[in-house]
Protein backbone atom coordinates (compact mmCIF):
# COMPACT_ATOMS: atom_id res chain seq x y z
CA UNK A 1 0.00 0.00 0.00
CA UNK A 2 1.44 3.48 -1.05
CA UNK A 3 1.63 6.39 1.44
CA UNK A 4 -1.43 8.02 -0.61
CA UNK A 5 -3.58 4.91 -0.67
CA UNK A 6 -2.58 4.49 3.60
CA UNK A 7 -3.80 8.27 4.36
CA UNK A 8 -6.65 8.09 2.28
CA UNK A 9 -7.85 4.50 4.22
CA UNK A 10 -6.83 6.16 7.77
CA UNK A 11 -9.12 9.37 6.96
CA UNK A 12 -12.04 6.93 5.53
CA UNK A 13 -11.31 4.88 9.29
CA UNK A 14 -11.81 7.83 11.15
CA UNK A 15 -14.59 9.66 8.68
CA UNK A 16 -17.73 8.35 11.14
CA UNK A 17 -15.62 9.31 14.31
CA UNK A 18 -16.06 13.09 12.66
CA UNK A 19 -19.61 12.90 11.26
CA UNK A 20 -20.44 11.48 15.02
CA UNK A 21 -18.99 14.83 16.91
CA UNK A 22 -20.48 17.32 14.13
CA UNK A 23 -22.75 18.20 16.69
CA UNK A 24 -19.90 18.90 19.47
CA UNK A 25 -17.33 21.02 17.17
CA UNK A 26 -20.08 23.25 15.37
CA UNK A 27 -22.81 25.27 16.32
CA UNK A 28 -26.52 25.03 14.68
CA UNK A 29 -26.69 27.91 12.35
CA UNK A 30 -30.62 28.84 13.62
CA UNK A 31 -29.39 29.52 17.10
CA UNK A 32 -25.45 30.92 16.33
CA UNK A 33 -24.46 34.46 16.56
CA UNK A 34 -24.27 36.97 13.61
CA UNK A 35 -22.17 39.91 12.56
CA UNK A 36 -25.59 41.91 12.92
CA UNK A 37 -25.69 40.77 16.74
CA UNK A 38 -22.67 43.16 17.51
CA UNK A 39 -22.79 45.88 15.10
CA UNK A 40 -25.78 49.26 15.11
CA UNK A 41 -28.85 48.32 12.84
CA UNK A 42 -28.99 50.55 10.06
CA UNK A 43 -32.26 50.05 10.08
CA UNK A 44 -32.54 51.95 13.68
CA UNK A 45 -32.99 55.76 14.22
CA UNK A 46 -30.21 55.61 16.62
CA UNK A 47 -28.08 54.18 14.42
CA UNK A 48 -25.49 57.01 13.06
CA UNK A 49 -25.38 57.78 16.90
CA UNK A 50 -24.25 54.34 17.46
CA UNK A 51 -21.73 54.89 14.59
CA UNK A 52 -20.25 57.70 16.55
CA UNK A 53 -19.99 56.03 19.57
CA UNK A 54 -17.62 53.77 17.58
CA UNK A 55 -15.53 56.27 15.98
CA UNK A 56 -14.89 57.94 19.06
CA UNK A 57 -13.54 54.97 20.91
CA UNK A 58 -11.83 53.97 17.97
CA UNK A 59 -9.79 57.25 18.34
CA UNK A 60 -8.37 55.95 21.57
CA UNK A 61 -6.71 52.67 20.30
CA UNK A 62 -2.90 53.00 19.27
CA UNK A 63 -1.26 52.56 16.12
CA UNK A 64 0.06 48.75 16.43
CA UNK A 65 -3.56 47.82 17.88
CA UNK A 66 -4.97 48.98 14.31
CA UNK A 67 -2.42 47.36 11.92
CA UNK A 68 -2.62 44.04 14.10
CA UNK A 69 -6.34 43.91 14.08
CA UNK A 70 -6.23 44.57 10.32
CA UNK A 71 -4.15 41.45 9.75
CA UNK A 72 -6.05 39.63 11.88
CA UNK A 73 -9.26 40.76 9.56
CA UNK A 74 -7.39 40.14 6.09
CA UNK A 75 -6.43 36.70 7.16
CA UNK A 76 -10.06 35.58 8.40
CA UNK A 77 -11.50 37.31 4.97
CA UNK A 78 -9.42 34.70 3.22
CA UNK A 79 -11.51 31.98 3.93
CA UNK A 80 -12.23 31.16 0.54
CA UNK A 81 -8.54 30.00 0.23
CA UNK A 82 -8.78 27.73 3.46
CA UNK A 83 -11.61 25.73 2.17
CA UNK A 84 -10.12 25.29 -1.14
CA UNK A 85 -7.18 24.17 0.39
CA UNK A 86 -8.53 21.40 2.83
CA UNK A 87 -11.15 20.15 0.28
CA UNK A 88 -7.87 19.48 -1.75
CA UNK A 89 -6.93 16.90 0.91
CA UNK A 90 -6.48 13.45 0.07
CA UNK A 91 -9.53 11.24 1.61
CA UNK A 92 -11.77 14.29 0.73
CA UNK A 93 -13.88 13.91 -1.91
CA UNK A 94 -16.15 17.61 -2.64
CA UNK A 95 -18.62 15.56 -4.34
CA UNK A 96 -19.74 13.17 -1.80
CA UNK A 97 -21.76 14.18 1.29
CA UNK A 98 -19.69 12.77 4.35
CA UNK A 99 -18.03 13.64 7.79
CA UNK A 100 -15.02 15.46 6.05
CA UNK A 101 -16.96 17.78 3.54
CA UNK A 102 -19.86 18.05 6.50
CA UNK A 103 -17.13 19.56 8.27
CA UNK A 104 -14.99 21.30 6.22
CA UNK A 105 -17.77 23.23 4.81
CA UNK A 106 -19.43 23.60 8.32
CA UNK A 107 -15.93 25.15 9.41
CA UNK A 108 -15.69 27.20 6.63
CA UNK A 109 -19.41 28.99 7.59
CA UNK A 110 -18.22 29.73 10.91
CA UNK A 111 -15.15 31.50 10.47
CA UNK A 112 -16.68 33.19 7.45
CA UNK A 113 -18.50 35.31 10.19
CA UNK A 114 -15.35 36.39 11.74
CA UNK A 115 -14.00 38.09 8.53
CA UNK A 116 -17.59 40.01 7.90
CA UNK A 117 -17.87 40.74 11.56
CA UNK A 118 -14.33 42.26 11.73
CA UNK A 119 -14.48 44.02 8.16
CA UNK A 120 -17.90 45.80 9.00
CA UNK A 121 -16.53 47.02 12.57
CA UNK A 122 -13.16 48.57 10.17
CA UNK A 123 -15.68 50.04 7.76
CA UNK A 124 -17.33 51.76 10.62
CA UNK A 125 -14.26 52.37 13.08
CA UNK A 126 -13.42 55.53 10.38
CA UNK A 127 -10.25 54.38 11.10
CA UNK A 128 -9.07 52.54 8.44
CA UNK A 129 -8.42 53.54 4.46
CA UNK A 130 -10.74 50.49 3.22
CA UNK A 131 -9.55 50.68 -0.34
CA UNK A 132 -5.80 49.31 0.79
CA UNK A 133 -7.61 47.04 3.30
CA UNK A 134 -9.61 45.60 0.07
CA UNK A 135 -6.82 45.31 -1.67
CA UNK A 136 -4.62 43.29 0.29
CA UNK A 137 -6.93 41.13 1.12
CA UNK A 138 -8.13 40.18 -3.05
CA UNK A 139 -3.99 39.70 -2.91
CA UNK A 140 -3.76 37.00 0.13
CA UNK A 141 -6.86 35.37 -1.57
CA UNK A 142 -5.24 35.93 -5.49
CA UNK A 143 -2.16 34.58 -4.21
CA UNK A 144 -2.83 31.76 -2.05
CA UNK A 145 -0.40 30.88 0.56
CA UNK A 146 2.50 27.40 0.14
CA UNK A 147 1.91 26.19 3.73
CA UNK A 148 4.56 22.88 3.44
CA UNK A 149 1.35 20.80 3.66
CA UNK A 150 0.49 19.72 0.17
CA UNK A 151 -2.45 17.21 0.05
CA UNK A 152 -1.23 15.44 3.22
CA UNK A 153 -4.56 15.54 5.84
CA UNK A 154 -1.95 14.36 8.75
CA UNK A 155 0.33 17.96 7.88
CA UNK A 156 -2.88 19.62 7.28
CA UNK A 157 -4.27 18.78 10.75
CA UNK A 158 -1.26 20.09 12.24
CA UNK A 159 -1.25 23.12 11.05
CA UNK A 160 -4.82 24.04 11.71
CA UNK A 161 -4.81 22.69 15.21
CA UNK A 162 -1.89 25.30 15.89
CA UNK A 163 -3.25 27.86 14.32
CA UNK A 164 -6.48 27.87 15.90
CA UNK A 165 -4.81 28.09 18.73
CA UNK A 166 -2.91 30.93 17.70
CA UNK A 167 -5.22 32.63 16.21
CA UNK A 168 -7.39 31.92 19.72
CA UNK A 169 -4.48 33.52 21.27
CA UNK A 170 -3.84 36.47 19.26
CA UNK A 171 -7.81 37.49 19.45
CA UNK A 172 -8.31 36.96 22.60
CA UNK A 173 -5.18 39.55 23.53
CA UNK A 174 -6.58 42.11 21.32
CA UNK A 175 -10.01 41.92 23.33
CA UNK A 176 -7.95 42.49 26.77
CA UNK A 177 -6.56 45.00 25.09
CA UNK A 178 -9.45 46.36 24.05
CA UNK A 179 -11.28 46.13 27.11
CA UNK A 180 -8.12 48.18 28.59
CA UNK A 181 -9.13 51.15 26.79
CA UNK A 182 -13.24 51.27 27.33
CA UNK A 183 -14.24 49.71 24.07
CA UNK A 184 -16.52 46.97 26.00
CA UNK A 185 -18.00 46.59 22.32
CA UNK A 186 -14.75 45.15 20.28
CA UNK A 187 -13.54 43.35 23.25
CA UNK A 188 -16.86 41.55 22.82
CA UNK A 189 -16.65 41.43 19.05
CA UNK A 190 -12.70 39.79 19.78
CA UNK A 191 -13.37 37.78 22.74
CA UNK A 192 -16.31 35.85 21.04
CA UNK A 193 -14.33 35.22 17.64
CA UNK A 194 -11.82 34.16 19.88
CA UNK A 195 -14.40 31.07 21.63
CA UNK A 196 -14.92 30.16 17.86
CA UNK A 197 -11.18 29.73 17.58
CA UNK A 198 -10.91 27.69 20.48
CA UNK A 199 -13.98 25.07 19.89
CA UNK A 200 -12.28 24.37 15.83
CA UNK A 201 -8.60 23.69 17.92
CA UNK A 202 -10.24 21.36 19.87
CA UNK A 203 -11.66 19.82 17.09
CA UNK A 204 -8.53 19.72 14.77
CA UNK A 205 -6.89 18.53 17.88
CA UNK A 206 -8.77 15.72 18.06
CA UNK A 207 -8.59 14.35 14.73
CA UNK A 208 -4.82 14.30 15.27
CA UNK A 209 -5.61 12.04 18.55
CA UNK A 210 -7.69 10.11 16.62
CA UNK A 211 -4.98 9.35 13.91
CA UNK A 212 -2.23 9.04 16.57
CA UNK A 213 -3.99 5.76 17.57
CA UNK A 214 -4.17 4.04 13.94
CA UNK A 215 -1.43 5.22 12.40
CA UNK A 216 1.49 6.80 14.98
CA UNK A 217 4.57 6.71 13.33
CA UNK A 218 3.50 8.37 10.00
CA UNK A 219 1.68 11.81 12.21
CA UNK A 220 4.43 11.46 14.47
CA UNK A 221 6.80 12.22 11.42
CA UNK A 222 4.05 14.70 9.47
CA UNK A 223 4.28 16.68 13.32
CA UNK A 224 7.97 16.85 13.35
CA UNK A 225 8.61 17.52 9.79
CA UNK A 226 5.86 20.20 9.84
CA UNK A 227 7.69 21.84 13.25
CA UNK A 228 11.09 21.95 11.42
CA UNK A 229 9.49 23.72 8.74
CA UNK A 230 8.28 26.26 10.90
CA UNK A 231 4.58 27.08 11.24
CA UNK A 232 3.74 30.15 8.73
CA UNK A 233 1.02 32.26 9.53
CA UNK A 234 -1.65 32.45 6.96
CA UNK A 235 -1.09 35.83 6.20
CA UNK A 236 2.96 35.20 5.38
CA UNK A 237 2.24 36.65 2.00
CA UNK A 238 0.82 39.59 2.84
CA UNK A 239 1.15 42.89 0.53
CA UNK A 240 0.12 46.36 -0.29
CA UNK A 241 -0.90 47.86 -3.51
CA UNK A 242 2.05 48.47 -5.62
CA UNK A 243 4.56 45.46 -3.36
CA UNK A 244 5.59 42.23 -3.53
CA UNK A 245 4.72 38.81 -2.21
CA UNK A 246 5.42 38.88 1.81
CA UNK A 247 6.91 42.73 1.92
CA UNK A 248 4.84 43.31 4.74
CA UNK A 249 4.16 40.26 6.82
CA UNK A 250 7.01 41.27 8.98
CA UNK A 251 6.44 44.51 9.63
CA UNK A 252 2.92 43.10 10.70
CA UNK A 253 4.34 40.41 13.25
CA UNK A 254 6.32 42.96 14.30
CA UNK A 255 3.32 45.13 15.70
CA UNK A 256 1.97 42.18 17.24
CA UNK A 257 5.47 41.40 18.83
CA UNK A 258 5.26 44.71 19.92
CA UNK A 259 1.90 45.19 21.61
CA UNK A 260 2.10 41.21 23.25
CA UNK A 261 -0.99 39.91 21.37
CA UNK A 262 1.32 37.25 19.53
CA UNK A 263 4.97 36.20 19.94
CA UNK A 264 7.68 33.84 19.93
CA UNK A 265 7.07 32.88 23.29
CA UNK A 266 3.11 32.21 22.36
CA UNK A 267 4.33 30.03 19.50
CA UNK A 268 6.54 27.82 22.40
CA UNK A 269 3.89 27.59 24.10
CA UNK A 270 1.00 25.92 21.33
CA UNK A 271 3.63 23.78 20.56
CA UNK A 272 4.24 22.54 24.29
CA UNK A 273 0.65 22.95 24.70
CA UNK A 274 0.38 20.36 21.43
CA UNK A 275 3.41 18.05 23.00
CA UNK A 276 0.71 17.58 26.09
CA UNK A 277 -2.58 17.34 24.53
CA UNK A 278 -1.57 14.74 22.07
CA UNK A 279 0.86 12.91 24.59
CA UNK A 280 3.83 12.50 22.73
CA UNK A 281 5.54 11.36 25.70
CA UNK A 282 3.17 8.30 25.67
CA UNK A 283 2.60 7.54 22.16
CA UNK A 284 3.22 3.56 21.62
CA UNK A 285 4.17 1.27 18.79
CA UNK A 286 6.29 3.73 16.67
CA UNK A 287 8.43 2.58 14.55
CA UNK A 288 12.36 3.86 14.17
CA UNK A 289 11.78 7.09 12.23
CA UNK A 290 8.90 7.91 14.66
CA UNK A 291 11.10 7.33 17.12
CA UNK A 292 13.80 10.20 16.32
CA UNK A 293 10.79 11.94 15.24
CA UNK A 294 9.65 12.20 18.80
CA UNK A 295 12.86 12.85 20.52
CA UNK A 296 13.08 15.63 18.18
CA UNK A 297 9.76 17.10 19.23
CA UNK A 298 10.10 16.69 23.09
CA UNK A 299 13.31 18.76 23.00
CA UNK A 300 12.31 21.24 20.56
CA UNK A 301 10.69 24.02 22.91
CA UNK A 302 13.50 23.87 24.96
CA UNK A 303 15.53 24.96 22.21
CA UNK A 304 13.30 27.73 20.40
CA UNK A 305 12.85 28.93 24.14
CA UNK A 306 16.59 29.67 24.27
CA UNK A 307 16.65 31.43 20.97
CA UNK A 308 13.25 33.55 21.57
CA UNK A 309 14.87 34.44 25.27
CA UNK A 310 17.95 36.39 23.05
CA UNK A 311 14.83 38.47 20.80
CA UNK A 312 14.71 41.85 20.73
CA UNK A 313 11.29 43.76 20.94
CA UNK A 314 11.39 45.23 17.09
CA UNK A 315 11.30 49.23 16.91
CA UNK A 316 8.69 50.99 14.73
CA UNK A 317 9.61 51.50 11.22
CA UNK A 318 6.85 50.88 9.18
CA UNK A 319 3.87 52.71 7.85
CA UNK A 320 0.81 50.88 6.46
CA UNK A 321 -1.28 52.24 3.90
CA UNK A 322 -4.08 50.55 6.03
CA UNK A 323 -4.42 53.19 8.44
CA UNK A 324 -5.87 56.27 7.96
CA UNK A 325 -7.46 58.08 4.79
Amino acid sequence: MSLSDQRIEVMRHIETFVEEKLTKYLRPIETNWQPSDFLPDSRNFAFFDEVKNIQERAKELAYDFWVVLIGDTITEEALPTYESWLMGMKGVNQGEDTGWTKWIRGWTAEENRHGDLLNKYLYLSGKVNMKEFETSTQYLIADGFDIGTGADPYRNFIYTSFQELATNVSHRRVAALAKSQDNPQLAKICDTIAADEARHAFAYKAFVSKILEVDPSEMMLAFEDMMRKKIVMPAHYLRETGGGISKIYSHFSDAAQRLGVYTAQDYIEILESLIKDWSIDKVTDLNDAGEKARDYLMILPGRLRRVADRLKVPELDYQFRWIGV
